[in-house]
């Protein structure tokens, strides 16, 4: 079994949702350190023929504890205008698209939900199963909150991967900067690292929200990406 740990993102990445969508089961890590001006509570979308301005649809976001408040705890600020202005950067952006139809009918419980809760994390977490549940993707999702592990980065990725049953830890580029690839080795787990390609439907996955991709070139050439193409060794990649 193969899991994969991300922080909850809004309308993430295309990169980070293939990601999350190769692994058997995600875990949601929602109770860590909230980050500002980070794809937590916001998205980048381009636009539909290049050129022109990127946009950055947000969820205004307070946090009860300052800096140190998790991600679980933060709060949406003025749910009805947040509503209104995520649904109107959207179709400014994407109106065009022939595949846009398909997609606003899919988003309308995502927008009912923002005018719902003022609850960041479950507003993320839904965008994201939106995005995979449109691309015929599957996998068990979990939440950190609900599963004991211990401190430290990696010690935690470890406890989080044990505490689902995993065998094997996917981890994206950033987090094959600080990972401790020991522990995996010690606590008797494999480690894989995952990379997207760069070109075609995948130009701009890592910075860019997967709607734009699929506005782009539709869920069924987005769908098509062997996710578990792009899985490497670990330890052949390090050397």
């Amino acid at each position: 079994m193969v899991c994969a740990i991300h922080q909850p993102n809004f309308l993430p990445r295309l990169a980070t949702l293939a990601k999350i969508a190769s692994a058997d089961v995600c875990v949601v890590l929602d109770d860590v350190q909230h980050t500002r001006r980070d794809y937590q509570d916001r998205a980048r979308l381009g636009t539909l023929h290049g050129g022109g301005t990127t946009r950055w649809p947000s969820l205004p976001t307070r946090l009860p504890h300052d800096r140190a408040t998790l991600i679980r705890d933060a709060r949406l600020v003025d749910p009805a205008r947040t509503r209104r202005r995520v649904e109107g950067i959207l179709r400014e952006q994407y109106r065009t698209s022939p595949f846009w139809p398909e997609f606003a009918d899919r988003l309308c419980p995502l927008l009912d939900l923002i005018g719902a809760t003022d609850r960041t994390a479950e507003i993320t977490q839904a965008s994201t199963l939106l995005l995979r549940d449109l691309l015929g993707w599957r996998g068990r999702v979990v939440r950190s909150s609900d599963l004991p592990a211990g401190a430290g980065r990696t010690q935690r990725l470890v406890d989080l991967c044990r505490a689902v049953g995993a065998s094997t830890y996917l981890c994206g580029t950033g987090g094959s900067r600080y990972i401790e690839s020991e522990r995996f080795v010690d606590a008797g787990l494999g480690l894989r690292q995952f990379v997207v390609p760069e070109d075609g439907v995948w130009a701009g996955a890592r910075v860019l929200s997967a709607v734009h991709g699929l506005m782009v070139h539709g869920p069924r050439a987005v769908a098509k990406f062997d996710n578990r193409s792009t899985w490497d060794n670990w330890d052949k990649r390090s050397k």
